[in-house]
């Protein structure tokens, strides 16, 4: 009896030990198990805030305000000798060009003024003009007493010699190292413009005698080259009462600018110097104001005006309503209140620097609409300006000749909340327009950057990838979840739920090559389909419930959705069979060209509609499985007691069931909103990819996301294209962020407020 007992206990503690042992190794594996959640749940918090992190990295430099410093001040009169009368600079900004008072052209370190090389002009003429052509030909044109003008041009030749950089400064003569009568009576040349480019050089001047002439040159070689000729074609314009103030010829030489003394501008073309032609005539400044300063913008479509208001505005040819062009003042800078003396523009882009009288220096940049710096140089009034062609350095001298070396860091200008939201007034426009277009095969080009129609896009795709989606997922999930056999669900869920692992690239490809052309020959098909399934279905309810009992009671619960599939089909073969007859009937055997022509609504193959079916198709398994699972999980208890209480089945699924499962439904829906948001490759190859802000179904779009993948591998590392684009992805990120923050909030709302049901 002592043994049993014993035995019993021995038992009894040996089971002890081994449930203490399971409940330790049960407890061991909790722990691990939510450490290993928990390590989970924090490294997906910090992959995020590192990803929001590196792309505001990448982003800040773009909002970096502009700096400006002086690395180096001389005196004219002790290192180069003279007044400066024209400068320049080469692409490194190390070697700087003076042409002098004195009919020298000397090069010098910019560093300290050191003198390199100096190079006489001229024997016995007197400069009375100068004018230097677009900054990136490298021309200065001299206009003498004796009417005569001589074209060079200063180049830089870059050798590295024991691997250091080597520049060595030279002249061109384009039209040979003598002058070149320009004026056959020999009067003096007072104000000049030149541009020359190629063998073609044009030239415009005005005499002192008031006589304004325009000379093309052209330089023709031999067969053998050994042999230079240079044809001269010259003709005058008339301005009768008019007094030229300044004259500037764009870098096309087609174009024409004059000022007058008493305020006008006035527009020519000079294509045909022989003829020229009169396009429009504007006043610029007010009775008490004068013109001070003109200079052209890159590119040589906008003309930079500055007035003793210490303004600058800018101008150029906008075409009217009779297809007529006319200057146009765009927008205007304010420096400060003292006359604008000098203006010089960058080589590449649409900014500009300029100075004023108090020795004030200013950089603008016209896309942006922006001011980026004002800064005093110097004591005295600034009278030259020029900017180094990679726009980081400024050569200004006073008229006490000092010369001021400028480093400037300005490396994104073109970034302003205007230019990258608000509509923008770009060169050859008619008027502000949202535009986004990084690139263009002309050196000419205007970025536009503006995200709104890329946001626009995205919208657009979203919406009727929702508007496609929503209906047929959350219909779908509600039926499968309660109307549904558990057989027939077992087929459905996972079929449905399988096509979320079609790869977006295939759904892109078959919208694209496929679904785009199919849908463009059978248009009111289509449309059709949208009417005829419904009414198929309507009808074949209705000729249901007619049937003998017998046979519906024949098909099991739940099972009824099958029988729709035929009806479906039917339909659709239908609408598509009708679809070229009616489209003889009613759209003169074109659709898409009726459309166009009778409603303005442009068609594109690739468009919205294609998008949203394709999106739709990709949003749908995530919708309908997440809101599936979200009614199916509703307690039975509670459907059972709303039928038991006399309800309707219709009844508890409008007031029990949806509501209980509201906060799941809510989720899916954001969950699938947050899917047609971000996704790229069906948008990429479903659209025309046109960033167009137009909500007409039938035409293309495109979405920062597939913007992103557009052009990020086509963008330079660090320019501002490169920039814009990591931030279209930050914008992406925090509206996706944002909104799934708040629908979260509202989904614990929901369950706050449904959970007691």
């Amino acid at each position: 009896m002592i043994s049993q007992t014993t035995d019993k206990q021995t038992l009894s503690t040996s089971n002890e030990s081994v449930i203490l042992k399971r409940q330790r190794w049960r407890d061991l594996k909790d722990w691990l198990f939510k450490q290993t959640m928990a390590f989970g749940g924090v490294s997906v918090i910090i992959a995020i805030l590192l990803i929001f992190i590196y792309l505001f990295y990448i982003v800040t430099p773009l909002f970096k305000g502009t700096e400006i410093e002086t690395s180096a001040t001389f005196q004219t009169t002790e290192n180069l000798g003279s007044l400066p009368s024209a400068i320049a600079m080469e692409e490194y900004a190390e070697v700087g060009l003076s042409v002098n008072d004195q009919a020298e052209a000397i090069f010098f370190k910019l560093k300290d003024g050191t003198v390199l090389s100096s190079h006489p002009l001229l024997k016995d003429q007197k400069i009375t003009s100068i004018s230097k052509g677009d900054p990136a030909q490298e021309t200065i044109g001299i206009g003498l007493d004796n009417g005569s003008i001589l074209l060079l041009k200063h180049v830089y030749k870059i050798s590295y010699p024991d691997d250091k950089r080597k520049i060595s400064p030279e002249l061109e003569f384009p039209l040979g190292q003598e002058p070149v009568e320009l004026d056959k009576d020999g009067k003096a040349i007072v104000n000049l413009s030149v541009q020359s480019a190629d063998d073609q050089t044009t030239v415009v001047a005005n005499t002192v005698d008031g006589r304004l002439l325009i000379a093309r040159f052209t330089v023709e070689e031999s067969m053998l080259g050994d042999e230079v000729e240079i044809e001269k074609e010259i003709s005058t314009i008339d301005l009768t009462g008019e007094e030229v103030d300044l004259l500037k010829i764009d870098v096309d030489q087609e174009e024409l600018y004059i000022t007058t003394r008493s305020g006008y501008l006035i527009y020519y073309s000079i294509a045909d110097i022989t003829e020229p032609v009169l396009i429009d005539r504007e006043g610029l400044v007010a009775q008490d104001e004068k013109i001070t300063a003109m200079e052209f913008l890159s590119g040589g479509i906008s003309i930079l005006i500055g007035d003793s208001n210490g303004k600058v505005s800018q101008w150029f040819p906008v075409r009217d309503d009779k297809n007529k062009y006319r200057i146009e003042k765009i927008r205007e800078f304010s420096l400060g209140n003292k006359p604008i003396t000098a203006i010089a523009s960058e080589y590449f882009r649409k900014g500009f620097v300029a100075a004023d009288e108090s020795g004030r220096i200013g950089l603008f940049h016209t896309t942006a609409n922006r001011k980026l710096l004002a800064q005093p140089v110097s004591d005295k009034a600034i009278n030259l300006l020029t900017i180094s062609p990679r726009a980081d350095a400024i050569l200004a001298t006073d008229v006490a000749g000092r010369i001021y070396f400028i480093h400037v860091d300005n490396e994104h200008p073109e970034v302003s909340w205007s230019s990258l939201w608000g509509k923008t007034w770009y060169e050859s426009r008619q008027g502000p327009e949202y535009i986004w277009q990084s690139s263009s095969a002309s050196n000419d080009f205007e970025p536009k950057f503006s995200l709104t129609p890329l946001t626009f896009g995205t919208l657009k795709a979203t919406f009727y990838a929702m508007l496609f989606a929503v209906p047929l997922a959350i219909f779908g999930a509600i039926y499968t979840a309660y109307f549904m056999t558990p057989k027939m669900r077992n087929m459905v869920k996972p079929t449905i739920e399988i096509m979320e692992a079609l790869p977006t690239v295939i759904l892109g490809f078959l919208a694209g090559l496929w679904l785009a052309p199919l849908m463009e020959r059978n248009l009111p098909g289509v449309f059709l389909i949208i009417i005829l399934i419904p009414a198929f279905i309507l009808f074949a309810a209705a000729l249901w419930t007619r049937l003998p009992k017998k046979i519906r009671h024949s098909v099991p619960d739940g099972w009824e959705a099958a029988l729709l599939i035929p009806i479906i089909l039917i339909a659709t073969y239908v609408a598509m069979s009708l679809s070229h007859p009616v489209e003889h009937l009613f759209f003169d055997n074109d659709m898409p060209s009726w459309l166009t022509n009778q409603l303005g609504l442009d068609f594109d193959q690739r468009n919205s509609l294609v998008v949203g079916i394709a999106m739709g198709f990709a949003v749908i398994p995530t919708i309908f499985s997440i809101s599936e699972d979200a009614i199916f999980s509703v307690p039975k208890h509670l459907t059972v007691g709303s039928l038991a209480l006399g309800a309707t089945p219709w009844q508890t699924l409008v007031r029990v069931v949806i509501l209980t499962a509201s906060p799941g439904i809510f989720s899916a829906l954001m969950i699938g909103l947050g899917r047609a948001v971000g996704e790229t490759m069906i948008v990429l190859m479903a659209t025309g990819n046109t960033p167009i802000m137009d909500f007409n179904i039938f035409q293309g779009f495109r979405a920062l996301s597939a913007n992103i993948a557009v052009e990020m591998p086509e963008s330079e590392v660090g320019s501002t294209h490169y920039r814009i684009l990591f931030l279209a992805a930050l914008v992406l990120f925090m509206v996706t962020f944002i909104f799934n923050t708040v629908a979260e909030l509202v989904r614990q709302r929901l369950r706050e407020k449904y959970s007691s049901l």
